[in-house]
């Protein structure tokens, strides 16, 4: 059934959501100004084309997902989330206006560089979880699916707009005005949050201090085969397919000679992409375990076409279809793991989730930059290409293995819920009512 526009954006509907979703989509255009020009400014400024100074950037930018997972879930889980995202957002535009004035004032060096994308890293491990999981809060168990695509369309809208508007800033009066207004920008989101109407919010359930934190979350995630195989998919392409910020940079500086506009311009291409998938998330009514393999053989084929572009505006094509591809994998798993997920695991799961999707890339971006310095660009894209058809056989193992044990998700229904519930012993009834269909049809 296709949903309706009124349907496409439901959540709307309530007023909490409206305000987070306008403050968020504000300090995410600023977000994608900073990404984009902080790739510039290693890539062309601080260093001459030296990818692997880009994947090292990235690497301690990505890194305390990993290294803080232990705590950021059951953070998530126990505390007020509200002023948690508070506290998170503030220390982020802290952080993007201290990388500005350094900038600005032509003081920068790589160091400075790296030393704030550590720490921006470290308040964004845990801003994650809890800007993840508190959407439940804003629009209930009913409408969460649809709420969680929206917020990936906001996110992906600002990608399209972000890299444009950080080429003609970095173009026009430098790359340090950039982070400016990326930490200007996070106002829009701590107002959003100041203003939110407290007596509307749904009631979270909150993890019991006693239980053991981290280590449940892991038990949980471990007894479920489903669980396991997203983690093991997310792990891999996010690893070394996700590392559009090098594959973008080198392609733009050293294939195609391209100034900063038309960087800004091939990123925003793929955030076009991107955008069009969150959009196709949030018309469908719920999440099918399937679109994660046709997200990992489109994210694969996309990036094979990418490594073979001949033109800047061919490789622009494939970027758009990379990411229409990279978000329906991304989409696809955030929704199906909070839906089949106890309310009082979520935060774990999902730090979970953004630690393995995140946490590899320490591992894999300096990889793929020594391989785009030492065979080039294309074959980097190459190294992404390969991550995504690798996701792609794991999701086909498990789909039949799990549909000969009638234990794949097909989906979240309200009907058949006990059916479903004897397929995943580990999965509790949520007060909504909802469940995984298991049944495969």
């Amino acid at each position: 059934m296709k949903a309706t526009p009124a349907g496409l954006f439901r959540s709307l509907r309530g007023f909490n959501y409206r305000l987070w979703a306008g403050g968020a989509l504000v300090s995410n255009i600023g977000t994608w100004v900073q990404r984009t020009a902080q790739d510039w400014l290693v890539l062309t400024e601080l260093t001459h084309h030296d990818a692997s100074a880009v994947g090292v950037v990235m690497a301690l930018q990505f890194g305390p997902q990993l290294l803080l997972l232990p705590w950021t879930g059951s953070v998530a889980d126990r505390f007020d989330q509200r002023r948690l995202l508070l506290a998170t957002q503030a220390t982020m535009g802290i952080l993007a206006l201290a990388l500005g004035i350094l900038t600005v004032s032509h003081v920068v060096q790589l160091w400075h560089v790296y030393i704030l994308a550590f720490l921006l890293g470290c308040a964004a491990a845990f801003d994650a979880p809890v800007r993840q999981t508190f959407v439940a809060a804003l629009v209930g168990e009913e409408d969460l699916h649809n709420a969680v695509a929206l917020n990936s369309t906001s996110f992906n809208a600002a990608r399209m707009i972000g890299p444009a508007v950080a080429g003609l800033i970095i173009a026009a009066i430098g790359s340090g005005w950039a982070f400016l207004i990326n930490g200007l920008s996070f106002i829009a989101v701590l107002l959003s949050l100041s203003f939110l109407r407290k007596a509307e919010l749904k009631p979270i359930a909150r993890a019991a201090r006693g239980r053991s934190g981290f280590g449940a979350g892991l038990t949980y995630v471990w007894g479920r085969a489903d669980l396991r195989a997203i983690l093991v998919m997310l792990f891999v392409v996010g690893t070394f397919g996700l590392n559009f910020p090098i594959f973008i940079s080198t392609m733009a500086a050293k294939v195609f000679a391209l100034d900063a506009r038309g960087y800004g311009v091939l990123s925003s291409s793929m955030a076009i992409g991107t955008t069009l998938g969150a959009l196709l998330g949030a018309s469908s009514e719920r999440p099918q375990f399937t679109r994660l393999l046709t997200g990992s053989l489109v994210f694969g084929c996309g990036c094979t076409l990418a490594a073979l572009a001949p033109t800047p505006w061919f490789f622009g094509i494939a970027l758009f279809v990379t990411g229409v591809a990279a978000l329906t994998l991304t989409n696809s798993s955030n929704s199906l793991m909070q839906l089949t997920t106890e309310p009082a695991m979520r935060g774990r799961v999902m730090a979970l989730r953004v630690g393995v999707a995140l946490g590899g890339t320490p591992f894999g971006a300096p990889v793929v930059g020594w391989v785009a310095d030492r065979f080039g660009p294309r074959w980097a894209l190459g190294v992404g290409a390969a991550s995504g058809f690798i996701a792609a056989v794991v999701a086909i193992v498990v789909f039949f293995r799990l549909r000969n044990q009638r234990q794949v998700w097909n989906g979240v229904s309200r009907g058949g819920a006990q059916k479903s519930l004897s397929c995943h012993p580990g999965l509790r009834r949520t007060d909504s009512g909802l469940a995984v269909s298991a049944v495969v049809k």
